[in-house]
């Protein structure tokens, strides 16, 4: 039978995916040495049987049991022993960090008995009945599911009578008066009561930590952070230490880096006299973590001490919560830390200037999506700007929109398309959803470390926390500044994170330094530039170095070309040719489609190649020396002509009022000809190749004759020229005959010699599986991995995200769109199949990517895993996927 409970010593770091990530650091302080309440972990396996099965492991009764009565034993009283009680918490730890998702309990053991000895052992009755009114309320609000609100009525009531503001001003009397209100409101909501039994109280507890896995906060999270559901929870039972014995104790959490700049020294938040979630909650404002040196100078230098020992131990940003008991100090978690984009790259490339990881390690510390974040635009300093107020700075960037204050309008004003800034007094973990809604998250109390503040971190989500001066009325609907100004829901505000600062309106933005180095505005040696540019440059000079996989981009304009290859661009993988026929050309395509004899269609094509022959030579010159794959014409041609709808009531209203209506009517004609049920799955692609005559060999000739040009300037023209939408050998054969011919008769005319590729676009599954048919006839293959997902699943993409994605996702079908991070299992096996059998009919068969999962950090590990030669993307995603490469090759 497998063992479903771990001492905190028998376990390490290593072990989080049983022992979960709180577990296992714990379980590593305790080998490390250094002061962790004593206590035992519920590994993640029972917590997983517990929700396949509704019940629990056979055998874990008795393994709890047996550690429950050695925790006893080393701390020489029973749990909720009446005249000296042992207390202990109960709280969630996931293999991932999920910062605030789900439930913690603490103070379990006490009951109308123990708070006696409690108050006795503790010789303080205030701290013993305060413990005893906690419990309640988490334990009802965790375990028996009764509304929260409820006691935090009742507890605001409770400081109305007495006029006080604070939880602290409680005395004992009021936390006794607290306790039989709680212990009401529990009777009334449940028709039964609070359990008294304090094993009854743990076991139960604990089914409420592996429940809250699955609860929609939880769930939302997951999805969000791509977490895999079935990963389950593991649970931590600790003897409890506490934080509100009185000013000489209190809680807190550290960070041995700032987790919004890098920077190194004391960062974090202290609340004298609190307990557990006090800090995180924000339910008070906190005092900087430097403050404690002069609260408790012997405490400090122990946690400083301990700090650089686990920075040391970890090798990176740490996130610690501690508590002091009447002067001693007591760790009570750690973690490698959450942190914004900018501070990972600036720990990253510290850790490697202090010799504590390699550049390889620094690759893999930082990720696509931060480099992401750095790239967003950021406010204009020179801007006019009305400062209303400031707080913390507690995750960077900047939002502007309209002033909200619950997650449901947050919710709906962003599906309605409108930027929100949500403003709470704090955020809790039910407000998830309404902060992935908004662009940016103000309150008005709480710190770096406060819930809003490390769950905005995590997302990439602008933040500033604590801003004390602006009295945010969630009741009212309202946000008033120090000056008496007030601001009602709706009105426009923007949000510094960077700064803390918070601005009345929208103020203007500016390129953020990032992408004024990657655009080649700022040298990373240059005076102006900052340390998080010469950070970046660092990184990705390596992350270059580093990457089997090229970079190619998807762009159909010389502007695009240009701008990709600033962005570090090693090609075009993706020039789309439909672009061409838009705008003031549509009526050439129009020509085209009604011309009735085979003069008119030749004089139609033979005005449109002069215009895709000038696109082409302008592309080849902004990307000289470096290749182009021009995909051939795609889309049905009905695209080009006007809407159905449109020309019936042109025709209609003609024919009404007599006007003339004889090329409407024409058109109107060619539209209902071309009309298909699934024009996606119609005449298109290499279909309109061979159906349209002469329709390919116009572009084939516009980019041999676009090379050659290229060539007689001295340049160094690369097309590539690319079939879509084959599904048959026979198909490709054709039309590269064709392409062959005519790229001959070019060159003969010109005096040059195009050596031009030309290769298919995998982008159905029966191509996918031919590819060994298909390989001896193409010179490269570029997989289109967005129509290769739509006819893998049998999705219009267009159709279905607007109808039930968002379903499949709360069912937990998808993880995520398939549109937005490759099906592996499915869309990657047909990939992984045509490149292995693509490549042993053809050796030297060139494999890329053209659809927008080339820009994805998770898809694009697995293209170097499938041994790809390249990914292209749009030119933005350019500098994501040139690092996601390096860190698929040193990872």
């Amino acid at each position: 039978m497998p063992t479903y409970v771990y001492e905190f010593a028998e376990g390490n770091k290593d072990l989080k995916a049983l022992l979960g990530g709180k577990g296992a650091n714990l379980a590593e302080m305790t080998n490390l040495g250094l002061p962790v309440p004593p206590g035992f972990t519920i590994t993640t396996d029972a917590c997983r049987y517990y929700l396949e099965r509704g019940q629990l492991p056979e055998g874990l009764d008795r393994e709890t049991a047996d550690k429950l009565s050695a925790l006893e034993s080393r701390m020489g009283k029973r749990l909720g022993q009446p005249d000296d009680p042992l207390l202990v918490s109960v709280r969630s730890g996931a293999p991932f960090s999920m910062p605030g998702m789900m439930e913690t309990v603490l103070n379990i053991g006490l009951n109308d008995e123990s708070v006696h000895g409690l108050a006795a052992q503790s010789a303080d009755e205030r701290f013993a009945w305060d413990s005893y009114r906690r419990l309640i309320q988490m334990f009802g609000k965790t375990v028996q599911g009764i509304d929260g609100d409820l006691f935090e009525n009742a507890l605001e009531s409770v400081k109305h009578d007495r006029g006080i503001t604070s939880d602290v001003e409680l005395d004992a009397a009021d936390c006794k008066r607290l306790v039989q209100l709680f212990k009401d409101i529990v009777a009334q909501q449940t028709g039964g009561g609070f359990p008294t039994d304090p094993r009854e109280q743990m076991d139960l507890a604990v089914k409420a930590v592996f429940e809250s896995w699955n609860a929609p906060r939880a769930a939302l999270y997951r999805r969000q952070e791509r977490i895999p559901a079935e990963a389950g929870t593991a649970v931590n039972v600790c003897s409890m230490v506490f934080g509100n014995l009185g000013m000489d104790s209190g809680t807190g959490v550290a960070f041995t880096r700032d987790p919004a700049t890098g920077q190194q020294g004391v960062y974090g938040d202290y609340l004298p006299n609190a307990q557990g979630e006090d800090v995180v909650a924000g339910i008070r404002n906190t005092v900087p973590l430097s403050d404690l040196e002069k609260l408790d100078k012997s405490s400090y230098d122990e946690l400083m001490s301990i700090m650089a020992t686990l920075e040391n131990h970890y090798r990176d940003l740490c996130d610690i919560e501690f508590t002091i008991e009447r002067g001693k100090l007591w760790m009570l978690q750690t973690r490698v830390g959450k942190r914004t984009a900018a501070a990972a790259f600036h720990i990253a490339d510290q850790l490697v200037d202090q010799g504590m990881i390699t550049l390889d390690e620094a690759v893999t510390r930082v990720n696509g999506d931060q480099l992401a974040q750095l790239m967003f635009p950021r406010f204009d300093e020179s801007a006019e700007r009305q400062r209303i107020g400031s707080g913390m700075n507690a995750s960077p960037g900047a939002a502007v929109g309209a002033a909200v204050f619950d997650s449901a309008t947050a919710i709906a004003r962003a599906q309605g398309g409108e930027d929100v800034i949500l403003c709470r007094r704090e955020t809790n973990p039910d407000d998830l959803e309404g902060m992935l809604s908004a662009r940016g998250i103000l309150t008005s109390r709480g710190g770096k470390t406060s819930h809003a503040a490390v769950v905005a971190r995590g997302m990439g989500t602008t933040c500033v926390c604590g801003a004390e001066e602006l009295q945010i009325d969630v009741a009212n609907r309202t946000l008033t500044s120090p000056d008496g100004r007030v601001i009602t829901e709706g009105d426009v505000i923007s949000i510094d994170g960077s700064s803390g600062e918070v601005f009345l309106g929208a103020v203007p933005v500016v390129s953020s330094p990032v992408v004024r180095y990657f655009e080649g505005e700022v040298h990373p040696d240059a005076e102006d530039a900052d340390d998080l540019v010469r950070a970046v440059h660092r990184i990705m000079s390596y992350a270059d170095s580093a990457r089997s996989l090229a970079t190619r981009a998807n762009a159909d304009t010389a502007e695009d070309a240009a701008r990709a290859r600033r962005m570090g661009a090693q090609g075009i993988g993706l020039c789309r040719t439909e672009h061409m026929f838009l705008g003031d050309r549509r009526q050439l395509v129009e020509r085209l489609i009604l011309a009735e004899t085979q003069e008119e269609q030749e004089a139609a094509l033979a005005s449109l190649l002069p215009l895709q022959r000038t696109d082409f030579v302008d592309i080849f010159e902004a990307m000289d020396g470096l290749p182009v794959t021009v995909r051939l014409l795609d889309p049905p041609l009905h695209e080009f002509l006007p809407d159905i709808t449109d020309l019936s009531v042109r025709v209609a209203v003609a024919d009404a009022t007599g006007a003339d209506a004889q090329h409407d009517r024409r058109l109107l004609e060619a539209v209902q000809r071309l009309h298909e049920q699934n024009p996606m799955l119609g005449l298109r692609g290499v279909r309109l190749g061979l159906v349209v005559p002469g329709l390919f060999t116009m572009q084939v000739r516009a980019i041999a004759q676009a090379t050659a040009e290229c060539v007689r300037a001295g340049g160094d023209p690369r097309p590539e020229i690319m079939i879509p939408l084959v599904g048959a050998v026979q198909e490709l054969e054709i039309v590269r005959e064709e392409a062959e011919r005519v790229l001959r008769e070019v060159g003969d005319e010109y005096g040059v010699t195009l050596e031009t590729p030309v290769g298919t676009m995998i982008e159905l599954p029966r191509a996918a599986m031919t590819a060994e048919q298909i390989a001896p006839s193409a010179d490269f293959f570029s997989f289109g991995t967005n129509d290769l997902t739509q006819t893998a699943w049998g999705f219009s993409r267009d159709d279905v995200e607007a109808s039930f994605f968002s379903a499949y996702l709360e069912k937990g079908v998808f993880g995520v769109s398939p549109f937005e991070s490759l099906d592996v299992s499915g869309v990657g096996r047909l990939i992984t199949t045509a490149a292995d059998e693509g490549r042993a009919a053809r050796p030297d068969l060139k494999l890329g990517v053209c659809g927008e999962h080339g820009g994805d950090p998770a898809s694009v590990h697995f293209f170097h895993k499938a041994g790809l030669d390249y990914v292209s993307c749009s030119p933005f995603r350019v500098p994501v996927a040139r690092l996601e490469a390096g860190r698929a090759a040193a990872s």
